[in-house]
């Protein structure tokens, strides 16, 4: 029967290998098969694979998904086959993962003197399997590794549970004081992280924990938690600190709400709780584009805040037209914040506002230089536009020999042979496994390899990596170009700027899927896809259909087009208007012109603002490359008009 199962599942899966034409090799079926039991949870099928000794280049992933698949199960696993796998293999990303696996099974079962003895070898552990091996030696009397959490634990990651257990025991200990708690619930309720932020409250001394009650109060209805606050609340740090957690909340959505609510109750603060609020309303203010947020920004005077907070009060200034409020903003960064390129650029152009001529152009000349999108306006700033780059900087030629030992490299056919087989979340790991210590020679070699093998993204972000202000010839590539020059021009669109969007949308990948279902070149959502077909009348639609190079770009540049038309012919409002959604791009709009600069620096999303900048700078590029002139960024992001009137 066991034989019955495998011989289906490898029938199944033979359909899905590439033929010998595409570079197929014998055994493909057995591993694509074997990465299917290891989904479906057939450990059957799993050990009967894993017999077979036909050879095969990936043949040591089909014992890697067995053993991963035995940690998985109830019963306890033979350690000493984990061992063996790891010294068969030592120094390789199977090694690495596996012994991880092994430790996290180790803690789940809550065999520390295991852990520890298996915790040797792990060459990048991450912030989850560094707290439990801090945990495994507190719970065998190591107390050297509470001074070890004490030296680190702001910076360990608050989505971790074994981070938080060892804060926790920190805390028990009395290492952590009120103040030091108080600070990591701020940071947990402004990071929308409730559980973790109920779990510090539990830290706090007993006088000082709410009741459970006020926590839910407060964040099924922060109005009305605000609303029901009674005299005598502000006698209570603790309540004071809820009522600033409801505040913060409340901001979130509306801060004007929130600041009609806290001129009620501001005068039971003391000063820097005080000051505290009106960050918390400057800061959503200032997300929001509401003038008074730089106001609210003033009136916390000189309060520390986080990084996010010191950059929301720079763009609230920049939004409002006040070079000295920018100026200020800027200065009053923590240094290594204000060494920033972006900072680097607003201070200079306030400082050229202002009429300090030497001083912005010194400020200018540190940021000039790189191919990015403060640098080519810092460029700008100094007279010089973005030029087709030199032959030199296009891509160092790389003797065949060195090409030929890349190749044949071990690690690297595994990649190649993971890629062809579409096992790409195992590709990249091992791509990216050998090369995080390779010699600059090594890897600008094998991002030449993977352009010779189609694998696109490696070809780019490998290149990228060796230098990002050259190999223009391998980090900005046009593949698929007879199939997307036709349809952008079809569609009225500037193809530089249709390559440096689909450049930042799916690095050229074009079965590339998000989290979130976008699909193929342009990274086009099968909600959107089905729009745009049925608007220009495509037949036939389906999701798979994204998958097709052609039939996505189709759609995609579409898409495009209608976005375009939609926000005044903007490249600009457009790229944000893709990534973020035409409603969004149209709100982030000014009462007044706006610099299409200062527009892109106060979007309020994280990635659709980094998102636009990327999309506009690689535009500039692919212009240079394409037109064999040079470029502006700024003539490209113009001015924003006003939004209208409603």
């Amino acid at each position: 029967m066991k034989a019955v199962r495998v011989w289906a599942v490898l029938v199944m899966w033979v359909a899905a290998v590439p033929p010998a034409g595409a570079q197929a090799s014998a055994g493909d079926a057995r591993i694509v098969a074997a990465r299917e039991a290891l989904r479906s949870g057939d450990g059957a099928t799993l050990d009967q694979l894993a017999a077979s000794q036909s050879p095969h280049v990936l043949a040591r992933y089909i014992d890697y998904w067995r053993l991963h698949h035995v940690l998985a199960r109830a019963e306890a696993p033979d350690g000493g086959e984990i061992e063996a796998f790891v010294a068969r293999y030592p120094g390789t990303v199977l090694a690495e993962r596996l012994r991880a696996a092994w430790l996290a099974r180790l803690a789940r079962d809550e065999n520390w003197i295991g852990f520890i003895g298996a915790w040797g070898g792990l060459a990048d552990p991450d912030d989850g399997l560094r707290c439990l091996h801090w945990q495994a030696r507190l719970a065998i009397g190591d107390r050297a590794a509470l001074d070890e959490v004490a030296a680190q634990w702001q910076a360990l990651s608050t989505r971790e549970a074994a981070c938080t257990t060892v804060i926790g025991q920190l805390a028990a200990a009395g290492r952590l004081d009120s103040e030091a708690l108080w600070q990591r619930f701020r940071r947990q309720m402004e990071a929308r992280r409730p559980r973790g932020a109920e779990t510090t409250l539990g830290w706090l001394p007993a006088e000082a924990i709410p009741e459970p009650a006020l926590l839910t109060a407060l964040l099924k209805d922060p109005e009305r938690y605000l609303e029901n606050l009674t005299p005598g609340f502000e006698r209570s740090r603790t309540t004071r600190e809820l009522a600033l957690a409801a505040l913060g909340q409340v901001a979130r959505s509306d801060p004007r709400a929130a600041y009609m609510r806290f001129v009620r109750i501001s005068e039971h603060f003391p000063p820097d709780e005080r000051a505290f609020a009106y960050v918390l309303l400057g800061w959503r203010g200032a997300q929001d584009h509401l003038p008074q947020a730089l106001p609210w920004y003033r009136a916390a005077g000189d309060v520390p805040m986080t990084d996010e907070q010191y950059a929301w009060q720079v763009r609230a200034a920049l939004r409002s037209g006040d070079w000295s409020a920018v100026r200020r903003a800027v200065l009053g960064m923590p240094a290594a914040q204000r060494a920033a390129d972006v900072w680097t650029y607003w201070l200079a152009r306030a400082e050229q506002a202002l009429g300090e001529g030497a001083a912005a152009e010194a400020l200018f000349a540190r940021v000039a230089g790189a191919p990015d999108f403060y640098g080519m306006l810092a460029d700008e700033a100094l007279g010089r536009q973005f030029a087709p780059p030199a032959a030199a900087a296009m891509s160092a030629a790389m003797p065949a020999a060195t090409l030929a030992d890349v190749e044949d490299d071990p690690a690297i056919r595994r990649a190649l042979a993971l890629f062809r087989l579409d096992l790409r979340t195992e590709a990249v790991r091992e791509w990216n496994w050998r090369l995080r210590d390779a010699s600059d020679e090594f890897k600008l070699a094998a991002a030449q390899v993977a352009l010779r093998h189609d694998v696109y993204d490696r070809a780019i972000n490998t290149a990228e990596a060796v230098d990002s202000r050259g190999n223009y010839a391998l980090r900005f590539i046009t593949p698929y170009r007879t199939l997307i020059e036709p349809q952008a021009r079809a569609q009225g669109l500037d193809v530089s700027w249709v390559y440096g969007l689909m450049r930042q949308e799916s690095r050229f990948v074009s079965y590339a899927a998000s989290h979130a279902g976008a699909q193929g070149l342009m990274q086009v959502m099968p909600a959107t896809g089905k729009w745009v077909a049925r608007k220009i009348g495509f037949d036939g639609y389906r999701r798979s259909v994204l998958q097709d190079p052609e039939t996505n770009v189709l759609l995609g540049t579409s898409y495009m087009r209608i976005v375009l038309d939609d926000l005044d012919n903007h490249p600009v409002l457009a790229s944000a208007g893709y990534n973020a959604g035409p409603g969004r791009a149209k709100r982030w709009r000014d009462a007044r012109p706006l610099e299409g600069a200062i527009y892109v620096e106060t979007i309020p999303f994280d990635e659709t603002r980094h998102y636009v900048k990327k999309v506009m700078a690689n535009a500039v590029i692919y212009g240079a490359l394409m037109e064999g002139r040079a470029q502006s960024l700024r003539a490209r992001l113009g001015s924003i008009d006003p939004a209208l009137a409603p």
